[in-house]
């Protein structure tokens, strides 16, 4: 198959989609990879590396996407990137389609084959490509809160962690997944007195008997979430559901009862937010104020760290990219529920709920998209 990797465009984003490591590992089974010049510079990757690796540069984002069969990137393509995708083409990346309703049409009107990072979800419901960065973005968020909380930066001027004598600022952390969990123990070794939140007993259970002794649970409801929001200093929204638009757990009037330079973290803005006052923001521009609260929305909080992000990334994405490559997506998504579970959009057809959900679109089953004009022979493709 013929891989194309582009540079990201979209502001501030320094990660790619494949390391020369993993280019390396695509030649190795046969495949073509086209590389666009310095694509991998923001992560540390030279073009002379990739060419090492066995990878094609290529001057244009416009010969990546003609040349390729498979595009291989890390965020949603932008505006500029939509004429350039061609019928058939699969992309892999992470979309987030149920916080964009202008990329849902437009991947709809290019017919593209959208298998999104982030709905490749295993048996136990795990999402594997969404949770190295759930860890970068968590262990992220508590020391970006940290530094929003400074005075000269519109935050209460207080330090995280305290000194002797002075108590340590009040955390927030709503939701107890992979982003809570980082969150609140990265908050808790700086010293700050941590609340987690969360619907799910178990979990909560399950953090109480690991996490330190300055991390509290409780059970998530809007009256705990009403009352805890008068003392916080940091927020940090780590909601998520799965292809779907996170609920708004912390409302409008709720920033009128919060301590003026109270900072709120909301890493579920690529998800639509469970800030109901989030709005994305870039790293060249964070932050934005509300009622004297600060808001750090960024959406690619990763992005900020690309050559960690880049490594983790790739070490989860990889063998599936591998399989799709090998086997063709129709195939690979035939025999790995894993990846069926990843594609959103095929054809021009939605074929994830939570994508049609979240526009009204209607739902085409992702079985009767797999089968049609589906033939081929076992032997026909590589076993990776």
């Amino acid at each position: 198959m013929l891989i194309g990797v582009p540079k990201e465009i979209k502001n501030n984003e320094n990660r790619v989609g494949l390391t020369p490591a993993g280019v390396s590992e695509f030649v190795k089974y046969g495949h073509e990879v086209y590389v666009q010049a310095t694509a991998g510079e923001g992560s540390g990757f030279a073009d002379a590396e990739y060419e090492q690796a066995g990878a094609t540069i290529l001057a244009t984002i416009e010969e990546v996407y003609e040349k390729a069969e498979m595009i291989v990137k890390v965020k949603e393509p932008i505006a500029q990137e939509y004429p350039l995708i061609k019928e058939n083409q699969l992309l892999f990346t992470y979309f987030h389609f149920a916080s964009g309703e202008e990329l849902t049409h437009a991947m709809i009107e290019r017919k593209a084959v959208c298998l999104a990072y982030e709905t490749v979800e295993l048996s136990n419901r795990a999402l594997p490509l969404l949770i190295p960065m759930s860890e970068v973005a968590g262990r992220m968020a508590p020391q970006e809160g940290a530094k929003y909380l400074e005075k000269p930066l519109k935050g209460r001027g207080i330090l995280l962690g305290g000194v002797p004598g002075v108590k340590p600022a009040e955390v927030l952390v709503l939701g107890a997944g992979i982003v809570g969990t980082q969150a609140a123990k990265i908050a808790a070794g700086l010293g700050a007195q941590v609340t987690v939140m969360d619907i799910n007993l178990n979990r909560l259970r399950e953090l109480d008997d690991f996490m330190p002794k300055n991390v509290t649970t409780q059970y998530s409801n809007e009256y705990n979430i009403r009352a805890a929001v008068k003392t916080a200093d940091l927020i940090i929204g780590a909601v998520l559901i799965p292809g779907a638009k996170a609920p708004h757990l912390i409302t409008r009037d709720m920033l009128k009862t919060m301590k003026p330079g109270t900072v709120l973290v909301d890493v579920a803005v690529d998800q639509g937010g469970c800030i109901e006052t989030c709005k994305p923001t870039t790293h060249e521009d964070p932050t934005y104020i509300i009622d004297d609260i600060v808001h750090y929305c960024v959406a690619n909080m990763p992005g900020a760290v690309p050559y960690t992000s880049t490594l983790a990334l790739t070490n989860a994405t990889l063998p599936y990219a591998l399989k799709l490559a090998s086997q063709g997506w129709r195939v690979a998504c035939l025999l790995n529920e894993d990846l069926r579970l990843g594609l959103n959009v095929v054809n021009g057809k939605v074929v994830y709920k939570g994508v049609a959900d979240a526009w009204g679109l209607e739902l085409t089953d992702v079985n009767q998209v797999l089968n049609e004009n589906t033939m081929f022979e076992e032997s026909t493709f590589m076993t990776v």
